[in-house]
């Protein structure tokens, strides 16, 4: 039993040389401390890759803009208190040396799309450099593009199911934004507990 006794000890003792003292799950925790202590912060580069997020309000922009109508403007209303169907998104869309802001105004009842608008910094303000005022249309930023989709209706369809989407991206050339792709995608007619929904079918053209 002395001698059992003498060679754990000596396991011990070299165990706790061979780990620094303290075994190795602190020695695992201390190298990732020191890894997170050497990595470089990152800052802003020389040609403003890295741009902060300054958050502008979305309403005052849509209020200012004299590209949007003023019946528009009237019938943008807070749902709830001061809560707007707005949403806001910022990102590097015209490699301005600000954040663009990308804004979609929607229906409070259903949160149906109802336009979009991109606005660029220009100086000291914010200038409509994209706008699509359609029925239920959305924006994204997506890797530096426009992502804008828009849900086809065909007659008879009901508001939460429409036939397909148009998803047309865009990208930022010279001045304005220029269209570089587009998607058609047709959705299922099984809804619900497989409930298959046709539209009603059109009326032929008049001869």
């Amino acid at each position: 039993m002395t001698a059992t006794a003498g060679l754990v000890a000596v396991g011990l003792s070299m165990a706790a040389c061979s780990t620094g003292g303290t075994g190795s799950r602190d020695e695992g925790a201390a190298a990732t401390r020191d890894v997170a202590a050497a990595a470089p912060t990152p800052s802003p580069s020389a040609d403003g890759d890295l741009r902060s997020a300054e958050r502008v309000d979305p309403i005052e922009l849509l209020k200012a803009d004299p590209k949007i109508e003023e019946r528009f403007k009237t019938d943008l209303k807070p749902c709830v208190a001061d809560a707007y169907p707005v949403d806001a998104s910022y990102g590097n869309l015209t490699n301005a040396t600000a954040p663009d802001v990308v804004v979609n105004v929607m229906t409070c009842g259903d949160a149906v799309g109802i336009g979009t608008y991109v606005y660029r910094r220009q100086s000291d303000k914010y200038e409509n450099v994209f706008m699509a005022e359609d029925a239920a249309v959305y924006a994204t930023i997506d890797r530096g593009e426009l992502v804008v989709t828009k849900q086809v209706y065909a007659k008879g369809d009901p508001v939460a199911y429409p036939s397909g989407e148009d998803v047309i991206t865009y990208r930022w050339s010279g001045n304005r934004f220029t269209q570089h792709d587009w998607v058609h995608n047709d959705y299922s007619r099984a809804v619900g507990d497989g409930e298959v929904v046709e539209p009603a079918p059109s009326e032929p053209p008049a001869n």
